[in-house]
Parts: C-alpha cells; sequence; structure tokens
C-alpha cells in the first residue's frame, strides 16, 4: 500500500429553493424586542380602522395584519397567518396599534369582573347540558 493521497472530488450539492433563501429570523423583524405594548391573549381581537385614513405601512407584515384584519381576528389567527411564532406576532401587533394601524379589542382576561365570567360560564355549561 502506498501512503499517496487519493484524489476526492466533491460532491455537488442540490440547488436551495428559492422559498428556503428567503427566511427572515424572526428577531430581525422585531427588531430584537420580545414585549408587546398592549396586553394580548390569544383570544384578544384586532381590527383594521377604516381604510380612508390609514398611511400605508412600511413593514409587509403590518401590511398583511392589516388586510387579514378587515373582519376581526385573534392574536393566534394573525400569527398562524403570519407564520411567526406568538410572541413575534404579539410584537408586530402591537407596533401596528402603536402606529394606529389597527385597533386592539378588550379582552375579559384575569380577576376583573370575575362576576360576570362565572354567569357566562355557567349560561354555557347550562346550555351545552340543554343540548
Amino acid at each position: 500500500m502506498s501512503a499517496e493521497a487519493i484524489p476526492v472530488e466533491p460532491v455537488a450539492e442540490p440547488p436551495i429553493p428559492a422559498e428556503e433563501t428567503g427566511f427572515v429570523r424572526p428577531y430581525a423583524i422585531t427588531g430584537g424586542r420580545t414585549k408587546a405594548n398592549y396586553p394580548l391573549e390569544l383570544e384578544t381581537l384586532i381590527s383594521t380602522r377604516d381604510a380612508a385614513v390609514l398611511p400605508v405601512p412600511d413593514q409587509v407584515e403590518h401590511q398583511v395584519i392589516m388586510e387579514e384584519c378587515r373582519a376581526p381576528r385573534s392574536v393566534a389567527e394573525i400569527a398562524a397567518v403570519l407564520g411567526v411564532p406568538l410572541g413575534v406576532a404579539r410584537v408586530l401587533i402591537s407596533d401596528a396599534a402603536d402606529t394606529g394601524l389597527v385597533t386592539v379589542h378588550r379582552t375579559a382576561s384575569g380577576s376583573e369582573n370575575a362576576e360576570a365570567h362565572f354567569m357566562l360560564m355557567e349560561r354555557v355549561l347550562s346550555g351545552l347540558r340543554r343540548l
């Protein structure tokens, strides 16, 4: 056996599809921010204000949010449409709300008005039992 080096030809790698090369990391979309300025729960509804008075947003994600929220949508639905993690969607929605592009509807949460929440759950449970 000889100790000579045997040349190895490089293996050609398959080309990367175009949709994979356009990926932008979530922290780049939000500028590294992770906190929203609004308490956005999964079920919080977001809607677009009157289109006649709205500026055209620079960020593509804000344009998508505005289009999707012509009818009220939840934060979870918007995150799914954008294809981003929930935390990123919250920051993007918060930014859109700060600039006046969308309206964040108040969500009943926590212990505020607990009696009304309890009564609503009782009515829902009663209705389910009647089915």
